[in-house]
């Protein structure tokens, strides 16, 4: 069964296995406030139907999910407080959705896509990806989650390096930091994101759902605290003067002046 492409995502349901794909390659799948609201009402919508036992996110093309979309919202400009819950909306559904979520990262995961993968039960990325909080290259706040998502996976010395310095993180760094479950070859990735989507797919939905929520509350028992502090304070810089120069800057390719 599949539905076709709904505001930049695309939905495909299998044998149990439930198929996101962040479909905006024009964009690295940047996403827009209306993406983002689809994925959230998805992931929803995969909790309450027993057909799905397990999700698999991914991106179109070469990209996993770039972050949110800076010329779409300088064109759309919407609300910072209805853009903080929409993603806030998602990441709580990758953590609480009753089936396990598989994020394959295929490629560059920025911003909010580094916070939906790794808010994910299982994280695989291929060896060409990388991950990039840049965050504060755009006068901006970590936000999804991923002020603590990151350091829960890493450690707090690994998280404030990517948070303060906004710099890429490898795939194969990403590996051995412990920030996804394991590093494939590109020709390999595919497979074996397959290969555990359908074993993850025939087990107990249940016993996945309580060990699910098991693990959560021993590692992401605060997440609900980190959403809202990331979203008082991301309202405020969406709002500010150095995130209003870098989206300018980006817009006409000029490194940012910050005040």
């Amino acid at each position: 069964m599949s539905t076709p492409t709904v505001e930049g995502l695309r939905s495909e349901l299998a044998d149990g296995i439930l198929r996101l794909t962040i479909d905006r390659p024009k964009r690295m799948n940047a996403v827009d406030l209306p993406t983002m609201r689809a994925l959230g009402a998805a992931l929803d919508e995969a909790g309450a139907d027993p057909r799905v036992r397990t999700v698999v996110l991914t991106g179109e093309g070469s990209a996993f999910c770039t972050g949110a979309d800076i010329a779409a919202a300088a064109t759309n400009p919407a609300d910072p407080s209805e853009v903080m819950d929409a993603a806030n909306a998602v990441i709580r559904s990758i953590a609480t959705v009753p089936v396990p979520v598989i994020a394959a990262v295929n490629g560059p995961a920025a911003g909010v896509g580094v916070s939906m993968a790794v808010a994910a039960d299982l994280t695989y990325a291929t060896e060409s990806a990388y991950f990039l909080l840049s965050f504060v290259n755009m006068g901006l706040m970590p936000d999804g989650g991923a002020s603590l998502l990151v350091p829960a996976a890493v450690g707090r010395a690994r998280a404030a390096e990517m948070a303060l310095l906004g710099e890429r993180v490898s795939a194969a760094d990403a590996d051995r930091f412990g920030l996804v479950a394991r590093t494939l070859p590109d020709a390999e990735f595919a497979a074996h994101v397959d290969a555990v989507a359908a074993r993850t797919a025939t087990t107990p939905r249940r016993a996945v759902a309580l060990t699910k929520r098991a693990l959560a509350a021993a590692t992401l028992g605060r997440l609900d605290d980190a959403l809202a502090r990331e979203k008082s304070g991301q309202t405020e810089l969406l709002a500010s003067a150095d995130f209003a120069e870098a989206a300018m800057a980006m817009l006409e390719k000029r490194p940012p002046r910050f005040s």
